[in-house]
C-alpha cells in the first residue's frame, strides 16, 4: 500500500489563520490547498482538485461553510474526501449540522493551539481513511 501524502484544502476568510495552518499543516507533512471564500472553493474543485481533507470554517463572507457543504454534497463533488469544520462556532445546533451533512470532524479554533488542530486532523483523516 502507498503512504502518500495526504491532501488538505483549508478554507477560512481570515487570511492570517489561513497562512499560519497552511505553514503548520506543511511543515507537518502534508500538501496543502487554500482558498477564502465558498466560490474559490468550487471553482478549485470543480477545475479537478480532489483533496483528501477540507478544512471548513463556518463563518465566511458570501456563502458561508454550511452552504458551501451543502453544495459539495449536491454535486456529489468531494465523494472521498473528509471534511472537517475548523471554526470558531462551537454551538450544539451548529455542530449537529455539520453532523447532518456527514462531517468527519468537528474543532473549535479558540480552544485549540494549531498544534494540536494538526494531530487531531491527523488523528480524524487515519480514523476514516479508505484503504
Amino acid at each position: 500500500m502507498e503512504n502518500k501524502t495526504p491532501k488538505v484544502f483549508i478554507v477560512d476568510d481570515d487570511k492570517f489563520l489561513l497562512n499560519m495552518y497552511s505553514i503548520k499543516f506543511s511543515k507537518n507533512g502534508f500538501e496543502v490547498n487554500s482558498a477564502s471564500s465558498g466560490d474559490e472553493v468550487l471553482s478549485k474543485i470543480k477545475a479537478g482538485y480532489q483533496p483528501d481533507i477540507i478544512l471548513l470554517d463556518i463563518v465566511m463572507p458570501g456563502m458561508d461553510g454550511f452552504e458551501i457543504l451543502e453544495a459539495l454534497k449536491k454535486g456529489n463533488l468531494v465523494p472521498n474526501t473528509q471534511v472537517i469544520m475548523l471554526t470558531n462556532q462551537g454551538q450544539l445546533s451548529d455542530i449537529e449540522k455539520a453532523k447532518s451533512f456527514g462531517t468527519s470532524g468537528y474543532i473549535i479554533k479558540a480552544t485549540t493551539i494549531p498544534s494540536e488542530v494538526v494531530e487531531e486532523v491527523r488523528r480524524i483523516y487515519n480514523l476514516h481513511k479508505t484503504i
